[in-house]
């Protein structure tokens, strides 16, 4: 089983869950409609991955994200992810009313910095990230359509979650192609101040 890391603590993740379509620029960038209800998919344990890669039977794309680790009935670390998304069969599927899952869930399809413990969620969270030096994602939570904390609340109406699962909130405008050899640069700030830093260079 895959792991990541809460400061120097290994946790082992039972699964992923992601909130799609959580930010209207990015529901927009895409050409979607704003969605009724909150949209969730499923990544396994075996999507998570150490390396970026910028190929997997198709050009990959990045989508950046303000993560979490449950614990004990709470949101209790946040980190940074990235959601790798298989764009053009998704876009098929979609096309199709199918399942994203060929797009969404395949192995290396999800990566993660350390996480970092947090008391409670501070609305001052911020997501963002850099390509090769350039801010290309920024995001934070008062732009959200649903809260993490009302993201919770709702899985939990139908679905358990384990300790050390992942919940991945979204991703706001500024998705794209992975191209090899870039530099990723993910950050969480609380309240301006960096709480997160993570690096990967695209394979």
């Amino acid at each position: 089983m895959n792991t990541v890391f809460i400061g120097n603590k290994e946790v082992t993740p039972s699964k992923i869950v992601c909130v799609g379509m959580n930010y209207v620029e990015h529901i927009k960038e895409l050409g979607n409609e704003i969605p009724e209800n909150m949209t969730v998919f499923m990544k396994p344990n075996s999507a998570i991955a150490k390396e970026l890669q910028s190929f997997h039977k198709e050009q990959l794309h990045y989508e950046g994200e303000l993560c979490f680790v449950y614990d004990d009935d709470r949101l209790s670390a946040v980190g940074f992810g990235l959601d790798v998304t298989k764009r053009e069969l998704q876009n098929k599927l979609k096309s199709k009313g199918h399942p994203w899952e060929r797009a969404k869930a395949f192995d290396g399809s999800a990566l993660f910095s350390k996480f970092v413990e947090i008391s409670d969620v501070s609305q001052n969270l911020t997501v963002e990230l850099d390509i090769n030096g350039e801010n290309i994602q920024s995001g934070s939570i008062n732009q959200m359509m649903y809260k993490p904390n009302d993201i919770l609340a709702e899985l939990l109406t139908f679905i358990t979650l384990n300790n050390g699962d992942i919940i991945m909130t979204g991703t706001p405008k500024g998705v794209g192609i992975i191209d090899k050899g870039s530099l990723f640069a993910g950050k969480i700030k609380d309240n301006g101040k960096d709480i997160v830093k993570v690096q990967w260079l695209a394979k």
